[in-house]
């Protein structure tokens, strides 16, 4: 599997994990520096971010991708993921959303990890 094609299949992971709510799985695909920018504008690191995830602050239900971007530069890259999500956030019911994410990702030995995210919609 190519540097590109590592990089889609780890997308495809994160959004699995999110609506597993499986923070064990997605802490090791961020890396220990992770921030995650909200579409609200709101910054969250990756501890923060995980734990509203297990709180039930953020709930996923589903996720199909429209298109998985990726370009690599050596041991950096940058993906823009589209995808159709369904979710229910900060109490509210739940809805569907076209998200966009635009992600930053590091190679650390020999792995690649997400090292930052923002959320828009498209």
């Amino acid at each position: 599997m190519d540097d590109r094609e590592a990089i889609r299949d780890l997308y495809r992971r994160y959004w699995q994990y999110m609506i597993e709510k499986n923070v064990a799985e997605l802490r090791k695909l961020m890396s220990n520096d992770y921030v995650l920018m909200h579409m609200t504008g709101v910054r969250q690191s990756r501890d923060a971010f995980l734990s509203g995830l297990a709180d039930g602050t953020f709930n996923y239900y589903g996720a199909d991708h429209d298109s998985i971007d990726v370009t690599v530069n050596s041991d950096t890259a940058a993906m823009i993921g589209k995808s159709r999500v369904t979710a229910a956030v900060y109490g509210g019911r739940k809805s569907s959303w076209k998200l966009r994410g635009d992600f930053t990702l590091r190679k650390e030995n020999g792995v690649w990890r997400m090292t930052g995210s923002k959320a828009t919609t498209y």
